[in-house]
């Protein structure tokens, strides 16, 4: 069949992958099996030749001896008991004798004439000779020698055994080869069957997902392969997505009633400052009131944009080595006054080499926030503690208060966007710091802790171990 016409049938096929790993895998079989039946091929040759010449330099050596005893007539009645007890002997019927003057006539052997190509001494020979009583000739591998009388020595091994042996061992390779390729068809298939079934599986559950069943999970057989791997890791990947979606709707929900109460109070300020019979003191008030609910729905955007930000791993490529210490010194310093116009008392305790790899702006931004809530809600003179060490191998940073505390129940979800326990007590804020904190911890793989203070509460984070 022409090329282009084989073409249009040989598309089909190569695209599908069953078949490229079964043609895979029938390839690497056959190729390995040929290449290891092929050494034994070589090998077994290789012994049954050493073998062979090994036998006929015994035989030399014995004849030798014959001829040192008993002359050329010695020898002869050697070579004629041997060619009499070949054919009682089945290691020896392939042997060929022949003695030969030193003009080339034979004396004694079961070879009609010594070879016309073959002077003595020559070393080891492959020749085409005719046994005695033979019509056709046959292939001889032997040695030639010349004896000390001048007399010629022939004795070799006729190889049709040889060259059966190899026929024998070809039709075995032909078939090996054979049965490999249908055993590989067949493993191939299950192989193929087995692996894209498993992908399959995903397939359906990724199009339900893909259609809207956002439940759906890729589904694990418990034998703990690759597959149930990569399903484990597409199920941790989904469930990340789902969550990202469930705040996603949060966020818009939260968003869309807490920024449509600022600005619609917005409104109302403007348009009663547009009244021209209004007083100068009452307008300039409504107008700072909408200056004040400008700057909320304005700082709402901001954290709300700076959350998404770090979500997002923005400024990942900026991490560089932190000392928490330092900055937890320099967080107390800045923020002594602004703790003692509160009536509060700022402490530091921050140890040396508590060393974190991390952007510095971000985790100055995350510690503000913590003391920002722990002023907040700071009682009286109590102190708000910031701390930094290294506890089990792992730079941690803390700051308690005494303040209400957050009940246990409630610690998970002020860490979510627009979450505040009791507005207020707060300051006016959409509840977006302790969400923006937790961004960055989940950034710099760090773990937040919300904890009891005994009263109060004692917000950690705790950085991985340094590798």
């Amino acid at each position: 069949m022409p090329r282009p016409l084989l073409r249009p049938l040989l598309r089909p096929i190569l695209r599908n992958a069953t078949s490229r790993l079964i043609a895979a895998y029938l390839l690497a079989a056959a190729f390995s099996t040929g290449l290891a039946l092929g050494f034994v091929y070589w090998t077994a040759g290789g012994v049954i030749d050493a073998e062979a010449r090994q036998v006929v330099e015994a035989e030399l050596r014995g004849l030798a001896d014959d001829y040192a005893r008993g002359g050329a007539p010695g020898l002869a009645r050697a070579i004629t008991r041997r060619v009499e007890q070949t054919p009682a002997r089945p290691e020896g019927r392939d042997a060929v004798y022949l003695l030969a003057t030193p003009g080339g006539a034979r004396i004694a052997g079961n070879l009609t004439r010594w070879p016309g190509d073959a002077p003595p001494g020559s070393g080891w020979l492959t020749l085409q000779l005719y046994r005695v009583g033979a019509d056709a000739p046959t292939t001889i591998s032997g040695a030639a020698l010349r004896l000390a009388g001048g007399e010629r020595l022939l004795v070799g091994r006729d190889v049709a055994a040889r060259a059966a042996f190899d026929r024998t061992l070809t039709r075995a390779l032909v078939w090996a080869l054979a049965l490999t390729a249908a055993l590989a068809l067949i493993t191939g298939w299950l192989l193929s069957r087995l692996v894209l079934s498993r992908i399959a599986e995903i397939d359906r559950a990724a199009r339900r997902i893909m259609g809207g069943a956002l439940d759906q999970r890729v589904p694990q057989r418990g034998a703990g392969d690759e597959f149930d791997r990569l399903a484990e890791t597409l199920n941790a990947m989904l469930d990340r997505i789902a969550s990202l979606v469930r705040d996603l709707r949060m966020v818009t929900d939260s968003l869309a009633h807490d920024i449509r109460s600022p600005l619609g109070r917005l409104n109302r300020h403007l348009e009663a400052a547009l009244d021209e019979s209004m007083a100068p003191a009452a307008r300039r008030a409504r107008i700072e009131r909408a200056l004040g609910e400008a700057d909320t729905v304005l700082a709402t955007s901001t954290a709300l944009l700076e959350i998404s930000r770090v979500e997002a791993g923005v400024g990942a490529d900026q991490f560089a080595p932190v000392d928490m210490g330092a900055l937890a010194r320099d967080m107390a310093d800045l923020y002594a006054a602004a703790a003692e116009e509160r009536g509060a008392e700022m402490r530091c305790e921050a140890a040396d080499g508590v060393i974190v790899q991390g952007h510095p702006q971000l985790l100055a931004q995350a510690v503000s926030n913590l003391i920002d809530n722990a002023l907040i809600h700071a009682k009286g003179a109590d102190a708000i503690t910031l701390s930094a060490r290294i506890e089990d191998g792992r730079p941690t940073l803390s700051v308690a208060d005494h303040g209400p505390g957050v009940p246990q129940d409630e610690r998970a979800r002020v860490l979510t966007r627009f979450t505040q326990l009791d507005p207020s007590r707060g300051d006016g804020g959409a509840g977006l710091g302790l969400a923006l904190v937790a961004a960055v911890a989940q950034m710099h793989r760090a773990a937040i802790t919300l904890g009891d203070n005994a009263p109060g509460l004692v917000a950690t984070l705790r950085f991985p171990a340094e590798e």
